[in-house]
């Protein structure tokens, strides 16, 4: 216990690992893959619902991250928004390809033991705000963005699932986030 204890106070803010990364610093992106792997590992799975194409993904993100870690922006928000934006939107192209089917052969899928990207953001202050504000949308608006931003729905999915417009749900997701923005900042 002290270990992780000790491994979490010199735990450095991702938005500097991410800045050392793209002056080529090896030891911040490594620092950065230890830190975020796990969590981002989480979001992938539950997105493709396989461990190996969890994996798949959370290796393409990092060697796109890599290379391009000179493309984030901190004013655009938070390098962990940006991680986890690469790994949802890398997750679902591998799964639009896939057409929801990975072909082969079914290998035994061991359960990842640590713990869920949701139940770890629930457990953090910006997590238990986040939960508040998404409380306070109505509840329509409420489960079109977990939908799409936990469970990994396209807008075509879930328009086709509410029967309402693509540009409708479009539209609905786009002011609910600016609706969550102007709460989480109060």
């Amino acid at each position: 216990m002290g270990q992780v204890q000790l491994q979490r106070d010199t735990a450095e803010n991702p938005d500097a690992l991410l800045r050392r990364c793209a002056g080529g610093d090896e030891a911040a992106f490594r620092q950065l893959y230890e830190q975020e792997a796990p969590r981002l590992k989480a979001v992938a799975l539950r997105i493709t619902r396989s461990v190996t194409v969890a994996e798949d993904v959370l290796h393409d993100v990092f060697v796109r991250v890599w290379q391009d870690a000179a493309g984030f922006d901190p004013l655009r928000g938070p390098a962990r928004s940006w991680l986890t934006t690469k790994v949802r939107f890398r997750a679902m192209e591998i799964m639009r390809r896939a057409g929801r089917e990975i072909p082969g052969v079914d290998l035994a899928e061991s359960e990842d033991d640590s713990p869920d990207a949701l139940a770890q953001l629930l457990n953090s202050a910006d997590g238990r705000a986040l939960h508040a504000c998404l409380g306070a949308l109505e509840e329509g608006r409420s489960r079109l963005i977990r939908r799409a931003f936990v469970d990994g729905c396209s807008h075509a999915t879930l328009a086709a699932e509410t029967g309402l417009p693509l540009g409708t749900v479009k539209s609905l997701i786009r002011r609910s986030l600016m609706l969550l923005k102007r709460c989480l900042e109060q």
